[in-house]
């Protein structure tokens, strides 16, 4: 596996952090929403962005 640099590690940890970030804000919103399709957005997108975070923590391994 080819290693990353300083840079690219530094950008990949900002983006793990923001999916995640995003991810809490989402499911927030999920909470508070009242409309079940607006939850359900909300709660798929929460979900997308952990799948994400996931992948890409996969480049850290």
């Amino acid at each position: 596996m080819t290693q990353i640099n300083q840079l690219e590690l530094q950008n990949l940890r900002h983006l793990i952090y923001s999916h995640e970030t995003s991810a809490k804000k989402l499911e927030t919103y999920a909470q508070q929403a009242t409309d079940p399709q607006v939850k359900q957005m909300f709660q798929k997108s929460a979900q997308d962005a952990r799948n994400t975070k996931q992948q890409l923590m996969s480049f850290l391994s």
